[in-house]
């Protein structure tokens, strides 16, 4: 499945043949929050969950709400490493009829307003391989998209998709888990940009609480290895748990609340209503301020 690519016993991937790369927004993003001594806010939600408005509504308010970097979901039909909740936003996308082509639309209209937020989009591999790959890139960039999560995609797979991404101008973040070790690490990070995501439970999104020491340590190994900024997500849904984790982490990530916000204020058919997108952007504000060290 998708961290086959943190298995210790897997051989290493080939050598790096990293193309170099422009600063990007994610780059400069995580540059100016150095500067001000804080950690990240990176906030997920799924594109078209659970209609495209409600969506483009989201992404309009997050940044004000204290998203500092956003994580746009492609809804796919079998979101393997994700829980019930972002399954669930998955399935009402899809049957909202969302396509890798509306997401896109969604990114460009943002755009329209906002040009330093960066966004991630964050998935499988399907989508953008029927897509097919280079039309993807090529849209995606021209969109307006700063970087990719794919995440059952291997670093001996690098060929496929990560370096193509690079090339384009894309960054191309991976995911390290608590199963990742010394070994296996190189691998990891040989291509990775922008920042690494360091998964912080064994299992699915949204399914358990991390240890934050346990967590704290992990970032601080890695960081012996890694000169990019280290985000830590799955399993952090409140703002006390963001804060912890942000006392020893480059950013945080908060997907499966935010996704469960957006599922607890939808009418008995299923639609957005006028509490929809206020539910989520007081979520992200308690967040962004804890963060913060509020």
């Amino acid at each position: 499945m998708a961290f086959a690519d943190t298995s210790s016993g897997a051989e290493p991937a080939p050598a790096a043949r990293r193309p170099a790369m422009p600063e990007t927004r994610i780059d400069r993003r995580f540059a100016a929050l150095r500067t001000e001594g804080r950690a990240a806010l990176v906030t997920f939600i799924t594109a078209g969950d659970p209609d495209p408005e409600t969506t483009a509504a989201l992404l309009a308010g997050l940044p004000q709400a204290g998203a500092d970097v956003i994580e746009l979901g492609m809804p796919f039909s079998d979101p393997m490493a994700d829980g019930p909740a972002i399954q669930a936003s998955s399935q009402r996308a899809l049957r909202g009829g969302q396509t890798m082509a509306r997401t896109l639309d969604l990114v460009r209209g943002f755009r329209a307003r906002d040009d330093e937020t960066p966004i991630v989009l964050m998935g499988y591999y399907n989508p953008i391989y029927v897509y097919p790959v280079p039309d993807f890139l090529r849209d995606a960039r021209e969109a307006g998209v700063d970087g990719l999560i794919v995440v059952d995609v291997p670093p001996e797979e690098d060929e496929e998709i990560c370096l193509p991404a690079l090339e384009a101008g894309l960054n191309f973040i991976r995911l390290a888990t608590p199963t990742t070790d010394d070994a296996r690490l190189p691998a990891i990070l040989a291509n990775t940009s922008g920042f690494l995501y360091y998964v912080s439970i064994t299992g699915i999104t949204g399914t358990a609480a991390p240890d934050v020491d346990a967590v704290h340590g992990e970032v601080a190994r890695i960081r012996r290895a890694c000169d990019l900024p280290i985000a830590v997500g799955f399993g952090v849904r409140t703002p006390d748990q963001a804060r912890a984790i942000a006392k020893g982490a480059d950013g945080v990530v908060v997907g499966s609340a935010l996704v469960s916000a957006i599922a607890e204020s939808l009418d008995a058919q299923g639609r957005a209503g006028a509490r929809t997108v206020p539910a989520v952007l007081d979520l992200v504000r308690g967040l962004a301020e804890a963060v913060r060290g509020g």
